[in-house]
C-alpha cells in the first residue's frame, strides 16, 4: 500500500505581488489566484520573498493573505508568509493569518541579524508557541546569510507544529541528512524548480515554485506523476520547463517572473525598488524559454 500524500504537497505557488502603480493590484491578484486554483495548483503561498514580502507594508502584508484565503474558498490550502527578521513582526504577521482562515505559515531565517543557530531556534520556537497553525522553515542562506543547520531543523522539528521545511540551499545532500536527523514525517519541499526532481527522489513530497506563477497546469501534472509512478512524463516536463527556470532567475526574481506573468495577463512588470524590472535582455530571454515551453 502506497503512503498517503500529507495535505501540504505537490506544486505550491509562491505567489507574486502585482502592482498598479504605487498600489497592490488587488483585481490582477484575486484572477490570479483563482486561476492558479483552476489550474490545479496544490496550494497558495502568498506574501513570500517572490511575492515582495521585504516592501509591501504590514497594512498590504495582511491584506494580500486576506484575499487569498477568501478567494481560495478552501479549495486548496493557503501557507501565509509571514516571515521576519523580527521575531515580534513575525508573531502579529502569524496572528493576523491564522484568524483570517490562513492554513498554515512559512517563516524565512531572519535575515540581516545573522542570528546563531540557538537564536534561530528561540526564533523559530516563539513562533510557534504564540499561535496554532503548522509552521513550515524556510531555508535560503542565498537571500538570507542565515543557514539553518540540519541539526536546529531536527531540534524543530520536535516541536508539534513545526511539520516541514522549504529549502532552497542549494544542497541536495540535505534531504537525505535532514530525513535521517528529523524522520520521513518531516515535510520537505523543494525551493528551487530547478532541482525539484532530484529533491523527489531524496524523500521531498512537493516545491514551493516560482515557475508555477505562468505554468500552473504543467508543474502540478508534474507532481501527479511522480506520485503515479511515472517519471517518463515527469521527466519530459521537467525537460520541457528547465529553460522557463532557468530564465525567470536571469536577474533577481520576481523581476523575470513578473514579466513572464504579465505576458499571460497577470498584472504588470512593476516591483518595488530597490528592485526594478527585468532588462530588455532579460525579458527576451523570457519570451524567448516560454516559447519554446508551449506557455505563449
Amino acid at each position: 500500500m502506497s503512503t498517503p500524500m500529507p495535505r501540504f504537497h505537490g506544486s505550491l505557488v509562491a505567489l507574486i505581488t502585482p502592482f498598479a502603480g504605487d498600489t497592490v493590484d488587488e483585481a490582477a491578484f484575486e484572477k490570479l489566484v483563482d486561476w492558479q486554483v483552476r489550474e490545479g495548483t496544490h496550494g497558495l503561498v502568498p506574501v513570500g520573498t517572490t511575492g515582495e514580502s521585504p516592501t509591501v507594508s504590514p497594512e498590504e502584508h495582511n491584506r494580500i493573505i486576506e484575499m487569498c484565503v477568501t478567494v481560495t474558498a478552501g479549495r486548496v490550502p493557503v501557507i501565509a508568509g509571514a516571515g521576519s527578521n523580527s521575531t515580534a513582526e513575525a508573531i502579529a504577521y502569524s496572528r493576523h493569518a491564522e484568524a483570517v482562515g490562513a492554513d498554515a505559515l512559512l517563516h524565512v531565517a531572519p535575515y540581516y541579524n545573522r542570528p546563531t543557530q540557538e537564536g534561530l531556534y528561540q526564533h523559530f520556537k516563539a513562533i510557534h508557541d504564540s499561535c496554532g497553525l503548522p509552521i513550515f522553515l524556510y531555508n535560503v542562506p542565498g537571500r538570507t546569510i542565515a543557514d539553518i543547520s540540519v541539526e536546529t531543523m531536527a531540534r524543530l522539528a520536535e516541536l508539534p507544529r513545526i511539520i516541514g521545511v522549504k529549502d532552497a540551499a542549494g544542497d541536495l545532500t540535505r534531504p537525505v541528512r535532514l530525513r535521517r536527523a528529523a524522520g520521513a514525517d518531516f515535510i520537505q519541499l523543494s525551493g528551487d524548480d530547478a532541482v525539484v526532481l532530484p529533491f523527489l527522489v531524496h524523500g521531498a513530497v512537493g516545491c514551493i515554485s516560482v515557475t508555477a506563477n505562468v505554468a500552473p497546469k504543467l508543474l502540478s501534472q508534474l507532481h501527479e506523476a511522480w506520485v503515479a509512478g511515472d517519471l517518463k512524463t515527469a521527466q519530459a516536463i521537467n525537460d520541457r520547463l528547465a529553460p522557463v527556470h532557468e530564465a525567470l532567475f536571469s536577474e533577481t526574481s520576481p523581476a523575470p517572473v513578473k514579466y513572464a506573468a504579465s505576458l499571460l495577463g497577470h498584472g504588470g512588470l512593476g516591483v518595488r525598488l530597490p528592485l526594478v524590472e527585468a532588462s530588455a535582455e532579460a525579458q527576451a530571454r523570457v519570451q524567448a524559454a516560454m516559447r519554446g515551453a508551449g506557455l505563449l
